[in-house]
């Protein structure tokens, strides 16, 4: 149910009563206020509330303090909500996206080369953007275990408190009140910061952060059990100073404060001198700081300790407070055994997509762990704007009812990514692409990607992926390409040619997918490459091909993030065999990173580029040189056949993206060798040669960001990078 903020009162026949446990005592009603991860407090203030005997009879809260006031009158211990929200990875928790190995293979691919956050929905509306940085999936799924709705969804009107819950409709700016419905979900939109987190749907509204409209909700806790005193805690984050006003979000950020603030003065003017106020010293804790939860809980039992005079004549005496504390700490029921499993909601995307990734089986008792995971690997496909659950209980049975939401801005997508780099031997270079994405063309999942890039290379392609069964167990590939590129050609340092380079591909396959692990196809290619000398002595030479041939590949993944992994591995293999050219060529590549200890990350990477049957030709060479990939020579400086490359590098964790955004920024040391069978370019670098360098940067919102100095001691050969985006 949802009530506008305009209305001053709530209905009669709404107003749950509890039990006249409150007899021979004052009625007591808590309000719990919103301030991000400040709300931690509210733990604190519960556990004094616990040990002095003091009984609640009804609770407001708002944001933060709605997720406390919920998980509460669900039946958690303050003790076991400190813990819970101690032992919580925020980091992950504001990053909707699973670890990348758990993501399809094609999300996997497309995530790499196009900027996530660039998604573009193309609509019958025009363009169309996610209405969040975060869409909650993660936190929502923390939130139905706190809220232990794998037993069966909790109702708020079915709790054994009263309690409301306080969010903001974004179409009208009205104060929603939410008293019944599903807890978690309310729960949930309480907490939906604007422009952060992705509004929620709930009864034909856009529920987000009802600290806009309402963060100390003191005249709802008043309408909701009729109290004598109230008891309220406000959490919220005061103004910024003038100093601190730099940036545009620390604008956004003062902008949200002064809403805040304005409502917050309004409630505490209802406060009356017999209820008791509790403002936390949060000095040094932001909203943004949910790892200091453990600090922020002690602040709160702090400031409840300092009224510990004024809350101990609210006490009563154990019995009493054990009836109490008795209704609030309902058993825990055992896990419910599914009888069937339904996939509701779905208008694009295949109900089998979803089904094949659910590994709970009918007849067996909810394994809530395999769930999230699986609905983490669901969302992790890439059509979702979330994907959750609810348990039914239909004549004698138990439906697990799995929600996928697709995404309202699609099934089609643009997405943009961006290349710049610059390095000494070869200057800078910049690639802009663009990608317009349809998905879903048939029921099988049939998807279609159109490729732009222009900037030094440049090019254009068109890809038609086509699964052959509903469970895409299998699929048919097709694809066309074209790319316009510049290669300098290298002897003793020193750069003697340029060459353009233009090269068409047509390709058709047939593969199998492996999981999320990647996926395997052979097929056929054929290409036509074209080398005109732009730059060099007019003596050498020039070409003009014509070649194909069958080809079989593997691409396997199990790195944790997208660009800079900390811990799993990944492996890559191709083989192509020449019509009538005499040569064969395989690469392959296995890599691999561990982290150790907290602030450390090792990385491995071998590879080799060759010819088993006859000699690579000069228009299909194995290369070597370029950021990590022999560092201190430049990209592709030295070009043969039989390429063998191993390196090694190991990195200091630096710190981590703000919260909501993956990645990290490392200082590495970069330990490099490499060999050719033959050379065409550098023939005197015969041997093995090597590079080592140091570099700082990471995985960033844009793709990665490195800067770096590389020195080849064989050689006395030197190079400096800078880097972003994917090349």
């Amino acid at each position: 149910m949802t009530v506008p903020a305009l209305a001053q009162a709530l209905p009669p026949t709404s107003v749950q009563q509890p039990p006249q446990e409150h007899a021979g005592r004052p009625r007591v009603g808590l309000v719990l206020g919103g301030g991000g991860a400040r709300g931690a407090a509210h733990i604190g203030v519960l556990e004094v509330l616990q040990e002095l005997r003091v009984p609640v009879d009804c609770i407001a809260g708002t944001s933060m303090g709605a997720l406390v006031t919920g998980v509460f009158a669900a039946g958690q211990s303050p003790a076991a909500m400190g813990q819970a929200l101690a032992q919580a990875n925020w980091d992950a928790m504001f990053q909707d996206n699973p670890d990348f190995y758990d993501m399809s293979y094609r999300n996997k691919r497309l995530s790499q080369v196009y900027v996530p956050g660039s998604e573009l929905g193309v609509t019958d509306k025009g363009l169309e953007y996610a209405p969040g940085v975060v869409s909650g999936q993660k936190i929502k799924a923390f939130f139905n275990e706190l809220v232990r709705d794998d037993r069966g969804e909790r109702q708020i009107q079915n709790l054994p408190i009263p309690i409301a819950l306080i969010a903001t409709d974004i179409l009208t700016g009205d104060r929603v009140v939410m008293r019944e419905g599903s807890l978690s979900q309310a729960m949930r939109a309480s907490m939906s910061v604007p422009g952060l987190m992705a509004p929620v749907e709930r009864d034909g509204t856009k529920l987000v952060d009802g600290g806009l409209v309402d963060n100390v909700p003191i005249d709802i806790v008043r309408q909701l059990c009729k109290p004598d005193i109230v008891i309220a805690v406000n959490v919220g984050s005061p103004l910024l100073k003038a100093d601190q006003i730099k940036s545009l979000v620390s604008v956004s950020a003062q902008m949200v404060n002064i809403l805040t603030e304005q409502n917050v003065k309004q409630s505490l003017a209802l406060l009356t001198p017999a209820d008791i106020y509790i403002q936390p010293d949060l000095t040094g804790i932001s909203a943004g700081d949910f790892k200091k939860s453990a600090t922020t809980t002690q602040r709160g039992r702090e400031a409840a300790l300092k009224v510990a005079d004024r809350l101990e004549k609210l006490a009563v005496g154990e019995a009493q407070y054990a009836s109490w504390q008795a209704r609030i700490d309902a058993p825990v029921p055992p896990p419910v055994r599914v009888d069937a499993i339904e996939i509701v909601g779905l208008e694009h995307v295949n109900p089998a997509d979803v089904s094949r990734l659910i590994t709970q089986e009918p007849g067996q008792p909810l394994d809530t762990a395999a769930l999230n995971a699986d609905l983490l690997r669901v969302y992790g496909e890439g059509f979702f704007e979330s994907v959750d659950y609810s348990l039914l209980r239909e004549r004698d049975r138990n439906i697990l009812r799995v929600t996928p939401i697709e995404k309202a801005w699609g099934p089609d997508y643009l997405r943009f990514g961006i290349a710049l780099l610059t390095d000494r031997s070869t200057g800078s270079t910049y690639a802009l692409r663009a990608a317009y994405h349809k998905t879903w063309v048939n029921p099988l999942g049939a998807e279609l990607l159109a490729t732009a890039q222009i900037g030094n290379s440049m090019g254009a392609g068109l890809d038609f992926y086509q699964p052959l069964d509903a469970g895409q167990a299998y699929f048919l590939e097709t694809a066309v390409s074209v790319r316009r590129d510049f290669l300098w050609l290298f002897q003793n340092d020193n750069k003697v040619a340029e060459y353009s380079i233009i090269e068409s591909n047509a390709a058709v396959s047939l593969g199998a997918r492996i999981g999320t692990l990647g996926q395997a196809r052979i097929g056929y290619r054929q290409t036509y490459k074209r080398g005109d000398l732009s730059i060099g002595s007019p003596v050498l030479p020039e070409y003009s091909i014509n070649f194909g041939g069958v080809f079989a590949a593997i691409d396997l993944d199990r790195n944790d993030r997208i660009y800079q992994p900390r811990n799993g591995w990944a492996a890559q293999g191709s083989y192509f065999v020449a019509d009538g050219k005499g040569y064969s060529k395989l690469v392959a590549e296995l890599r691999g990173a561990t982290q150790i200890g907290a602030d450390w990350v090792v990385q491995a990477r071998a590879s080799y580029q060759g010819s088993p049957t006859g000699e690579l030709p000069i228009y299909d060479v194995a290369d070597l040189g370029g950021f990590l990939n022999l560092s201190a020579f430049a990209r592709k400086q030295l070009l043969g056949d039989n390429a063998t490359y191993a390196g090694l590098r190991i990195e200091r964790i630096l710190g981590e993206m703000p919260l909501g955004m993956r990645g990290d920024m490392r200082l590495g040391l970069a330990l490099e060798i490499g060999k050719f069978g033959r050379l065409y370019t550098e023939t005197q670098r015969t041997g093995w040669q090597n590079s080592v360098g140091i570099y700082f940067g990471g995985e960033t919102p844009i793709g990665p960001v490195f800067v770096g100095y590389a020195y080849s001691p064989s050689s006395g050969y030197a190079n400096a990078y800078l880097l972003v985006g994917v090349p």
